[in-house]
Order: C-alpha cells, then sequence, then structure tokens
C-alpha cells in the first residue's frame, strides 16, 4: 500500500474529495495525500499519494505542470474562472501575448494560500479584502493552439506554484472557461489509471540515484548520513534496485532525509 496513483480529476470535484475517495476505497490506517491542488472546474493530471508516498511529497510537489486553457475573451470574473460572477465588456484582446520566464505573480484572492492560518478563498467569500504578496513564478512554454470569435486555446507549462488564471486574467477582459492539466513532471495524463499504483521507485525516478553499499545501506535504514554530497539536489539512495531512502546534501554530507525501507 505505498505508492502513486495517477487520477484524471474530473471537473466539480475538490481535489479533497478525490484523496477521501481514494482513502475510503483503502484498508483502515493507510495515509493517503496529494501532490498539487487542482481548483474543483479543473481537470486532469492528480496526483494521489498513498503510504509511506505521502512522506515524498515534498520532492513530487515542485515538479513543473503541463496545462492546457480555454480562454473567453471580452469577459471578466472575480475568481479568473467560469465559477466566478461574469460580466461581459466586450473588449476583446487583439493580441494574446503570455509573457515567458521568470515573474513575480500575485496569488488570486479566491485561492487556496492561507492568511493567518486560513484559505483566502475563505475570507473572499466572506467578501473580506485579501491582499496576497506577489511570488516569483516561471512560464517555461506558453503556445497559442488556436482562437476563434471570443475563445482561444493555450498550452502552458509552468512551475509550481503558477496560478493559470491569474496568466489569463493579465491579458486583459479574459477568464479561464476551461482547465486541464495534461502533466506533472513525467506524469501524464494518458498515463491515468485508477487501479494502478505506481511504485515509490518508479515515481521518484527524475531524482538522481546513489547506488550503496551492504554498509551504507545499513547506515541509510537507521536514518543515518553518508559521507560526501555527490549531488546538489536530493538523491535516491538504493540498494540491489530497492529504494531505501532519499538524501539531501548538506555541508559535506548527505542527510538521509525520508527513509522508506526502515531497518
Amino acid at each position: 500500500m505505498t505508492g502513486v496513483r495517477i487520477l484524471a480529476k474530473p471537473p466539480g470535484k475538490t481535489s479533497h474529495d478525490v484523496v477521501a475517495a481514494v482513502r475510503r476505497s483503502l484498508p483502515r490506517g493507510v495515509r493517503v495525500g496529494h501532490a498539487g491542488t487542482l481548483d474543483p472546474f479543473a481537470t486532469g493530471v492528480l496526483l494521489v499519494l498513498i503510504g509511506r508516498a505521502t512522506r515524498a511529497q515534498r520532492w513530487l510537489m515542485p515538479l513543473p505542470k503541463t496545462y492546457r486553457a480555454v480562454v473567453r475573451l471580452g469577459w471578466t470574473s472575480d475568481t479568473g474562472d467560469r465559477d466566478g460572477r461574469l460580466e461581459h465588456t466586450g473588449r476583446v484582446p487583439q493580441e494574446l501575448h503570455l509573457p515567458v520566464g521568470e515573474l513575480m505573480q500575485r496569488p488570486p484572492a479566491y485561492s487556496a494560500v492561507k492568511v493567518d492560518g486560513e484559505r483566502a478563498y475563505r475570507r473572499a467569500r466572506r467578501g473580506e479584502e485579501v491582499d496576497l504578496a506577489p511570488r516569483p513564478v516561471t512560464v517555461h512554454r506558453a503556445d497559442l493552439l488556436w482562437r476563434e470569435g471570443d475563445r482561444a486555446g493555450l498550452e502552458l507549462e509552468v512551475s509550481s506554484g503558477t496560478y493559470v488564471r491569474s496568466l489569463v486574467a493579465d491579458l486583459g477582459d479574459a477568464y479561464c472557461e476551461e482547465l486541464e492539466r495534461t502533466a506533472v513532471g513525467h506524469f501524464r495524463l494518458e498515463d491515468a489509471d485508477e487501479e494502478r499504483v505506481v511504485p515509490l521507485e518508479e515515481a521518484l525516478a527524475f531524482l538522481p540515484e546513489r547506488v550503496l553499499s551492504d554498509e551504507e545501506g545499513r547506515s541509510v535504514r537507521h536514518g543515518r548520513a553518508l559521507a560526501g554530497p555527490g549531488s546538489h539536489q536530493a538523491v535516491r539512495l538504493t540498494r540491489e534496485g530497492r529504494l531505501l531512502a532519499v538524501g539531501e546534501p548538506r555541508g559535506d554530507e548527505l542527510r538521509t532525509a525520508v527513509v522508506f525501507d526502515p531497518a
């Protein structure tokens, strides 16, 4: 009961709803989480983490995300999507310029960002003013796929934490009518399968690997650090093809951050 399920979230359900459904299908006491929230109106890839895989969330969450969006032009929405209060302005942007590269983005008021321990969208729904601080995000790629009348299709690859709704709103009078997440890192929508649990060794294959000796394997299983970082990022620590732990560099050591196969 350890691994990652690649699920295709349907519209109208929250990420929490999907996680709760998976939890109900498993034996009592199995931990379940996810690696990246999708808005209720959005669809597509949701990584559901099962068992010890929940401890790998910190490395799965930062993976880049790819989205396909249908944009409605000449309209505004207070939430940036079709579920908000819509207003027809008729002001249709002539050119759809999408910035690429690093930029500062202010999360929308209707977002899951916490303000003094409370989700921003809860405050916004009460009519409270929500002013969130800008944060750095990266747009790796932004392509205009088609444009017809007051609608356009976009494909974007962005860093974790980027709000596509905000990118769309910045086009001018526009909101996100449809949003589908087609990939999270190397996890793709076409690989979604409600029955398959991707082994943790496979799910974390994007991290570099360090193969351990028998002695090093025993140390890691007890949570001990290894000499020499050998990398500037997190590393899979394996023995005979088995994932024992993930290590993180700290000074001249490789600290055992999470042990997945304890002694």
